[in-house]
């Protein structure tokens, strides 16, 4: 397996991570106060992110390739300490000269608050956008997005800018 391949799917657990991080925190600062378009409110949450080790199964040509499956169970953190996972899948897509392509989902679980669902294309790129689909507890209207950029070296920040209602 390349380095690029591990890379991507540690960038994919990132992400998840990180906005597993931001909804569990209860120091987590709430946005610029303004209105969601649904009478809610912005909230930001970022989290540190410790990726778990990369879990390919190849289920395509050998090696990394359209049809193989990624899995993560990575840690998200607040001032280092744990608050809350995430654990999600990605399916390859492509392979290209960069690395592999794959299409992410993955849910946030912040220790007695609640879970939060997002979805990501993972590309060999540091800095993955991210698409918050939904979530139950305090999280149950999420909505938005965030972003996930690696380190490089197994960790990450993880970024979440929901839209909740009150």
């Amino acid at each position: 397996m390349t380095k690029r391949t591990r890379l991507a799917a540690v960038g994919t657990a990132t992400v998840a991570a990180v906005v597993l991080l931001q909804g569990q925190l209860a120091s987590a600062s709430p946005g610029d106060g303004g209105r969601g378009h649904h009478g809610g409110h912005d909230t930001r949450l970022e989290f540190d992110v410790q990726f778990s080790p990369f879990d390919l199964t190849d289920l395509g040509d050998p090696g990394p390739s359209a049809a193989d499956l990624i899995v993560f169970d990575d840690v998200l953190l607040v001032d280092g300490v744990q608050v809350g996972h995430e654990v999600g899948s990605c399916v390859v897509v492509a392979v290209t000269a960069d690395g592999p392509l794959a299409s992410c989902t993955a849910v946030i679980t912040l220790d007695g608050r609640g879970t939060i669902a997002f979805a990501l294309e993972n590309s060999p790129a540091p800095s993955k956008a991210l698409a918050v689909t939904g979530g139950s507890g305090a999280f149950r209207s999420a909505g938005r997005d965030g972003v996930l950029a690696e380190n490089g070296d197994g960790t990450g920040r993880l970024s979440l800018d929901l839209d909740l209602d009150d």
